[in-house]
């Protein structure tokens, strides 16, 4: 259901509900095993193992546990981490306290990435680093002065208030730092990611299986297996990061990409317009309008689904301000 509905929330508390109805309360369990295992491996792929542990400490698997760790020898992956993750799934049925406890300091060892933003300046200066070097300081610039005039309408308007310029701040990034080829290879070469992998796989080589777009329009069905050229390839990519939207950029042709940087386009236009009619009258619709990029989610049809129904929710929302039809404006391939 998620695939095809951008605001899908999987109904936790209707299952829990459901599963202790027909399973008895005292037969039944919950424990978050994806957050324990990534405090405990770096990441929550451990978390399947970890609840097959749990499982049969409780006596809900018939075999004995020198079977279960035999098979994950002859399974031959991650042999290390998933008895690990076995044993401690074992130790959360018995004390799970104590394997809370244990588990956040490994927690606290990525405090910095999981540290929430307190103020409004310290979100924007956060975004405006990850642009800096999602593309170039120059880009993150043209992010932050955008906000700041937001900021500034929004002052003029309400001092002290800054519900408008929070919006602003967050979907202009979100449609800026749209994920592209660059981005992937920047990402996987990130030290954080880097660090996570060796915890969770120490010693393990690494294998990516990827089906870049652009062979997938050239009639490339399958994923290609990425081993020893894997670092050579992101490190090309990321160099050539800065080349996204120039002429240079051999992804940036696509029907895709264009229609990720005209998006953009469109809805920095939107914003402004709106911003230079903001009055106390006008507010919940320009803010309504600036949050239509809410909704902008999803992947192929999907994405283009939703971005289809937020331009006609823009025009609704401009013919209320009673701004003239959208403008016609030169939308270049490149830039």
């Amino acid at each position: 259901e998620f695939t095809r509905n951008a605001d899908f929330s999987l109904p936790t508390e209707r299952l829990k509900r459901a599963i202790t109805a027909d399973a008895g309360r005292d037969r039944t369990h919950f424990i978050d095993a994806s957050r324990l295992a990534t405090a405990l491996f770096g990441q929550s792929i451990g978390s399947n193992m970890f609840l097959v542990g749990y499982a049969y400490q409780l006596g809900a698997i018939p075999l004995s546990a020198a079977a279960i760790e035999r098979a994950i020898e002859l399974n031959g992956e991650s042999v290390a981490m998933n008895k690990a993750a076995f044993h401690w799934g074992r130790r959360a049925a018995v004390d799970r306290a104590q394997v809370e406890a244990l588990a956040k300091p490994a927690t606290a060892m990525t405090s910095d990435a999981l540290h929430l933003s307190e103020s409004f300046d310290e979100t924007v200066g956060r975004r405006v680093k990850f642009l800096a070097a999602y593309q170039n300081a120059a880009y993150a610039a043209r992010y932050r002065d955008r906000v700041e005039k937001a900021k500034s309408a929004e002052a003029a308007l309400a001092p002290g208030k800054c519900g408008l310029a929070d919006a602003v701040a967050r979907y202009l990034f979100k449609l800026m730092a749209y994920k592209d080829e660059y981005e992937v290879a920047r990402l996987h070469l990130l030290a954080e990611e880097q660090e996570a992998f060796a915890r969770a796989f120490p010693g393990a080589r690494r294998v990516y299986l990827l089906r870049p777009p652009l062979l997938a329009r050239l009639g490339l069905r399958r994923k290609i297996k990425l081993v020893r050229t894997a670092r050579p390839a992101f490190l090309g990519l990321r160099a050539a990061r800065h080349l996204r939207g120039t002429p240079l950029d051999v992804f940036g042709w696509s029907a895709e990409r264009r229609a990720e940087r005209r998006l953009l386009r469109e809805y920095r236009d939107w914003v402004a317009d709106a911003l230079a009619l903001l009055t106390p009258a006008t507010a919940g619709t320009v803010e309504a309008l600036v949050r239509t990029a809410e909704d902008i989610r999803g992947y192929a049809h999907v994405r283009q689904a939703n971005i289809a129904r937020a331009r006609a929710e823009v025009a609704r929302l401009r013919d209320e301000l009673c701004i003239p039809g959208l403008r016609e404006r030169s939308y270049p391939v490149a830039g």
